[in-house]
């Protein structure tokens, strides 16, 4: 199953999830489907496996702007779509003037950045 099996449900929990991400921080696409449990008539282990490409769809398939889709990047601390093209360039910018900041690997610091934080003082 390479979809969830109620789109339009698991679809507004990953908007629900991506709308706490603070400014200025950034989650993954793993991350944000692990705070949402496996969606009913969905096997778990399938959907460890395919839950971060189900949020990944979800954001593509996102019409409203009040959720901050930019803050959403990969696991390897990377904007996941394509290099050079005016969305990965929109993300950039957004984050980039929410004081995210990319290093010379064009990765962010998920440690410094990440949310939510794995250091409880944070």
């Amino acid at each position: 199953m390479w979809n969830p099996p109620d789109p339009d449900a698991f679809y507004a929990e990953v908007y629900e999830v991506v709308r706490q991400i603070p400014e200025g921080r950034v989650s993954t696409y793993g991350w944000v489907a692990s705070l949402i449990p496996p969606p009913e008539g969905s096997d778990p282990e399938q959907y460890r496996r395919l839950g971060a490409r189900w949020v990944g769809t979800a954001l593509r398939s996102l019409g409203d702007p009040s959720v901050p889709w930019h803050r959403v990047i990969n696991g390897q601390g990377k904007i996941s779509l394509p290099a050079g093209s005016s969305s990965a360039q929109t993300q950039r910018r957004r984050l980039q003037a929410e004081g995210v900041a990319f290093g010379a690997d064009d990765r962010v610091d998920l440690s410094q950045f990440g949310w939510p934080a794995t250091d409880e003082s944070d």
